[in-house]
């Protein structure tokens, strides 16, 4: 029996002034909002219906994961709580929490995320332990873990988020004897200019 696969999206209740903060400083927070909707929208239904992998809406404040009318329904989607702690607490719950099998991590504001890149995550799981997506800006994407033999504990304990050292923190983080993989570079929009970019991007 082939082992379950597990893909997580972390969101954010979408509401009004309370998502993509930065980007809502350049564009407003209406269309801040709306893009949001429409890209968790697009990315739940792209990635969530694929049958190679269950696919986990992971979502905060907690209580939204009561409200399934907040959310794209998905058939066969779970939603579940990100809960409490800082965003490296929460990351490390599904990893250390969800049945078995590896389990790879994304966000909800990637518009260019496709089932190939998680395939593609997943297939490099067969072979090395851990793997990260890796963003222009420090960060990244994407994560996921084998999950066997271990998953670290603390494994994002010491990260500076949201700045230029996140992948590099969490990788020193790892234990010394963990293989790693890197998929090639994707980007969330942040900010007005990223928003301007990716609308004026030919699509394929």
């Amino acid at each position: 029996m082939t082992t379950p696969r597990h893909l997580v999206l972390f969101a954010r209740a979408p509401m009004r002034g309370a998502v993509k903060t930065r980007l809502a400083a350049d564009i407003g927070k209406d269309a801040a909002l709306s893009f949001y909707r429409r890209t968790l929208h697009d990315v739940l239904w792209r990635l969530g219906r694929d049958p190679r992998w269950q696919t986990w809406l992971a979502v905060t404040p907690d209580l939204a994961a009561h409200s399934a009318a907040l959310w794209p329904q998905v058939p066969g989607v779970h939603l579940i709580a990100q809960g409490d702690g800082d965003l490296g607490v929460r990351m490390a719950r599904p990893l250390l929490t969800l049945p078995p099998g590896p389990v790879v991590i994304i966000g909800s504001d990637i518009p260019e995320v496709g089932s190939s890149h998680i395939m593609a995550a997943f297939k490099a799981l067969g072979r090395k332990d851990v793997v990260f997506g890796p963003a222009a800006d420090g960060g990244y994407w994407l994560v996921g873990a084998r999950r066997t033999p271990m998953v670290p504990h603390g494994l994002f304990g010491t990260v500076r988020w949201s700045t230029k050292h996140a992948l590099t923190d969490t990788l020193a983080g790892l234990p010394k004897s963990f293989r790693v993989a890197m998929l090639g570079e994707l980007d969330d929009i942040d900010d007005g200019a990223a928003w301007t970019a990716w609308r004026t991007e030919p699509r394929v």
